[in-house]
């Protein structure tokens, strides 16, 4: 890569010495810390991080704080993850180094299943532990999450709070409530730069549609039950290396998520290479021979970042109604298409005596056209793709495309926008089963 990412990280003091140590490890980064003493001040600072590509967020109350300038200015922004995993090593450290059993907490977080997973993870009971979700809250600040932690104090309900926010140990523990706050793990913060670098690298090509895939081993967590860490560390890992010799054929990157799903992230080379296997898309069929497992893979396109992320969520939604290993896309107008890799069949026989009869195409068009189909297993197309196909100009394919309408073959189906700049292109889909 040949741009230096500049990417915006606020945190406490704390905080931004722990990431520093990590810009060694990533190569084309460049991080502008902005130090804060309260979440509160992230209001004012991030009007002053205009120079940089992207922005990083150590700590989701100080995004809150941010969120109303973020989303005004559509400006890009990652949180790093406060997930099952900074749970799990925050009570490890209250059992081993504190000594003291994990009952009568109470704890906040952003979203209170992941509490709920981890406790089941570890066959604790539910009984004596209390969790707070601030994420649907958004107004609360430290005065207010601290007060519900000091409600269930002083009621005897809990003997410890559990918190991820630095802000709110403050305040309990001037008001004398015993607690602990969860550190940020170094891996936490690796993926939340690699994934802030891989945003911002894909919004440097911001005139081009961007691509989105989430990538998941089906019913997960039912395998890690059955089988244990080293069965689902090695599918993990086949799964990785079969994703890394994925996009280095599409020019994209790949990195693991919090809730242990790959993300890949790419523009035009990557859709040129799904759209142009519709109909046997190789990444399914060697993740299903190799893995012995079923896989889902969801692409998401979009224009920006964030609704190419939106829509790949749709899609990975999508394969969970599926049994087996599946793959979708969802488009920027949120049309779903698939599943990719299962043949749509349709009469070769029956189109092309239309093309010759009721088109007026050729013989050599007509084949074309059929072959055409064929590849893209009977999915929208547009007249930019019959010319790319064909080889020919994009006025000449417009003429073919007249003659398809003018005889009955296809029908619109819309329009899809592949570029900031410029007009919509129109779709076409075969009209009827042929």
């Amino acid at each position: 890569m040949d741009v230096t990412i500049k990417i915006a990280v606020f945190g406490r003091e704390e905080t931004i010495h722990q990431i520093n140590r990590l810009t060694e490890k990533i190569e084309d980064v460049e991080l502008f810390p902005f130090v804060y003493r309260t979440a509160e001040e992230t209001n004012e600072l991030v009007e002053k991080a205009i120079m940089c590509d992207i922005y990083l967020f150590t700590s989701t109350l100080a995004y809150y704080y941010a969120k109303d300038f973020i989303e005004k200015k559509r400006l890009p922004a990652v949180q790093a993850d406060i997930d099952a995993y900074m749970i799990l090593t925050s009570l490890f450290q209250i059992k081993m180094e504190k000594e003291q059993e994990l009952d009568r907490l109470s704890i906040d977080v952003p979203d209170t299943r992941q509490v709920s997973e981890v406790l089941h993870e570890i066959n604790l009971r539910y009984d004596d532990i209390y969790t707070y979700s601030y994420g649907y809250a958004e107004t609360a600040g430290p005065e207010q999450i601290a007060d519900h932690h000091q409600n269930l104090y002083d009621a005897g309900d809990v003997s410890l709070v559990l918190t991820p926010l630095q802000e709110v140990a403050d305040v309990l523990r001037k008001r004398n409530v015993p607690v602990t706050c969860m550190k940020l793990p170094m891996l936490n913060l690796t993926r939340a730069i690699e994934k802030a670098r891989s945003i911002a690298t894909i919004n440097h090509s911001a005139s081009a549609q961007i691509v989105t895939g989430y990538v998941r081993i089906k019913n997960f967590d039912r395998l890690h039950v059955q089988h244990g860490d080293l069965y689902i560390q090695e599918l993990q890992r086949k799964l990785h290396q079969i994703l890394l010799n994925y996009v280095k054929k599409t020019q994209a990157s790949v990195f693991l998520n919090s809730e242990n799903q790959f993300v890949l992230l790419g523009t035009r080379s990557m859709l040129e290479y799904i759209t142009s296997h519709y109909r046997d898309f190789p990444l399914l069929k060697k993740m299903i021979d190799e893995l012995t497992v079923p896989a889902d893979i969801g692409f998401g396109l979009g224009l920006s970042a964030d609704k190419a992320d939106i829509n790949a969520h749709l899609a990975l939604e999508a394969c969970g109604e599926k049994e087996d290993g599946t793959c979708y896309i969802v488009n920027e107008r949120r049309d779903i298409i698939g599943p990719l890799g299962i043949k749509k069949e349709f009469n070769p026989s029956a189109l092309y005596r239309s093309l010759i009869h009721e088109a007026k195409l050729n013989n050599e068009l007509s084949y074309n056209f059929i072959d055409f189909i064929e590849v893209r297993n009977n999915e929208p197309f547009s007249s930019n793709d019959i010319a790319k196909y064909y080889g020919v100009t994009k006025r000449s394919a417009e003429r073919t495309i007249k003659k398809l309408l003018a005889g009955n073959i296809i029908k619109a189906s819309g329009e899809e926008k592949p570029y900031v700049q410029g007009r919509p292109r129109k779709l076409f889909k075969l009209k009827q089963e042929q």
